[in-house]
């Protein structure tokens, strides 16, 4: 690697702002396979770390690292994300947001903005931004401003959000070199370490988080239970009749019925058991 390349990949950073608590945020950060540093960043906020430099080893470039993941975060998830990453050259923001195509903003490194007024737009409707107040300070990131280098574009940026309740940790910030934002977030309040743990714990825990929402209390519990029992009391007459009839469709209905309301009894079953280890 030459001196130049070094240089740059020593002075990047990145963070990975997540629109959600801790709790909901941890299953899916484990799906990433990277090890990372957790710590809450504001009212259902959270913001991640990276606990390695794989721009350092790799052949991508740390802004192309972040939206890899990001994407990979966003993707299922009800909240978005966003990536903020900065080398010795350039410093921007990627958000991504379920399926939707993600939107990535820049700056070189001496403030100049490179991106596209539209990506500011799209910023602050998917993140729920004032549309008038919130948005003027996003334009104003897009202009020229001889004053304010990368850093203090993002800065900016960060207190925009910090209107839709965005708060790092204390010495958590952008412009700092990835050891430096390491070492900051293990001694942050809340903070947590997320590491791969196997197919089946990440499974596990994304269930839990499921199982939590609102859907919740009709795949486990008395009233999954309930529902279940309900499908197969339907089901099974429903099959029987639509067999003397020799009715294929209402056949298929009864089926389904019977399938779902076993399949039903059967997670709760699972969960239930899962559950019963974890306590042990």
């Amino acid at each position: 690697m030459s001196s130049e390349a070094f240089e740059q990949v020593s002075a990047a950073g990145a963070l990975l702002l997540c629109r959600a608590e801790p709790d909901a945020v941890e299953p899916a950060a484990r799906l990433l396979r990277e090890p990372m540093l957790l710590a809450p960043a504001g009212r259902e906020w959270s913001v991640l770390v990276p606990e390695g430099k794989p721009w350092v080893h790799g052949d991508e470039p740390v802004d192309r690292v972040l939206t890899g993941w990001a994407t990979a975060l966003a993707v299922g998830a009800s909240w978005p994300v966003l990536a903020l990453w900065w080398d010795s050259d350039r410093s921007g923001c990627t958000l991504a947001a379920g399926f939707r195509r993600t939107v990535e903003y820049v700056w070189l490194a001496n403030g100049t903005p490179v991106g596209e007024d539209e990506a500011l737009r799209t910023f602050a409707a998917r993140l729920g931004l004032d549309p008038v107040l919130d948005m003027q300070a996003l334009e104003a990131l897009g202009r020229p401003d001889t004053e304010s280098d990368a850093r203090a574009r993002l800065l900016g940026l960060l207190a925009v959000l910090a209107r839709a309740e965005v708060a790092l940790p204390a010495g958590l910030g952008p412009g700092e070199p990835a050891d430096r934002l390491r070492t900051v977030a293990r001694v942050a309040p809340g903070a947590r370490e997320v590491e791969w743990s196997g197919w089946r714990d990440a499974v596990r825990a994304e269930l839990d988080v499921v199982e939590r929402g609102p859907f919740g209390p009709w795949l486990r519990g008395p009233r999954a239970r309930a529902l279940a029992v309900a499908q197969m009391a339907v089901g099974l007459p429903l099959a029987a009749w639509a067999v003397r009839r020799r009715s294929g469709g209402w056949a298929v209905a009864g089926a389904l019925l019977l399938v779902h309301g076993s399949l039903g009894l059967a997670y709760d079953r699972v969960r239930a058991a899962d559950a019963g280890e974890a306590r042990g």
